[in-house]
């Protein structure tokens, strides 16, 4: 577990480090460093994996999750920053753990965005889900996060540290020198999106989250899928 947590951590780490040099450098490059990333978040994955023999099955629900994931978001792409993909992919990791929520966070920001639109943006994308899935499978023991209030505080929180992630992204990209006052104006001007991803995580949780925990939870047992070892 102290080793997976490790290789998710430099997973992490070399996340924000693409990430940073990326937008000072150029975002020419997006698609190809979207695949790194993507190679990066498996770090953990072939850490817990090592362990143990890999099995196929476990890969494909891996697989299936991220889709489920990115799938989800393209019906409601008319609704801006209402989606049910945070739902899943917390879901997941409260299941499977912070290495499954890492991977599926991560693929689903860039399979999503096949349908929606590749751009610069699809690397933020895919921290920002990532650390979605990473933060809800380390919590996912915790006494609060049991709790159904506890999980949809945890949602709603996600919903607003998101878009706050997604507006450095933002920010950067501007032309302007960078100012207390452009900050401000971004982030006032990200509220209802952000508030509208967190009331949606809200919902999702609050209607689905117990039909979709017996699912996983089922799956887990039945199968041995992703195990904790």
């Amino acid at each position: 577990m102290e080793r997976s947590r490790f290789f998710i951590l430099i997973s992490m780490a070399i996340f924000v480090v693409a990430l940073a040099v990326s937008a000072a450098v150029t975002d020419e490059h997006y698609l190809l460093l979207s695949f790194v990333l993507i190679a990066v978040a498996l770090l953990p994955l072939f850490a817990r994996f090592e362990r143990r023999k890999v099995e196929a099955r476990e890969l494909v629900l891996l697989a299936v999750l991220a889709a489920i994931a990115a799938v989800s978001r393209v019906p409601f792409a008319p609704l801006p920053s209402v989606q049910p993909t945070s739902f899943v992919i917390i879901m997941s990791a409260i299941v499977y753990g912070a290495e499954a929520g890492f991977i599926i966070g991560a693929i689903a920001a860039l399979v999503s965005n096949i349908f929606l639109g590749q751009g610069p943006w699809t690397p933020w994308q895919m921290f920002c889900w990532g650390m979605i899935g990473v933060t809800a499978g380390w919590l996912k023991d915790a006494w609060w996060m049991k709790k159904r209030l506890g999980l949809l505080c945890f949602g709603f929180a996600w919903g607003f540290l998101f878009g706050w992630i997604m507006n450095i992204w933002y920010i950067i990209t501007l032309p302007d020198a960078l100012g207390w006052q452009l900050i401000t104006v971004a982030y006032i001007q990200s509220f209802y999106f952000d508030l509208a991803h967190a009331l949606s995580n809200v919902f999702f949780l609050a209607v689905f989250g117990s039909s979709w925990l017996k699912i996983l939870v089922r799956f887990r047992k039945k199968y041995g899928l992703l195990s904790v070892v």
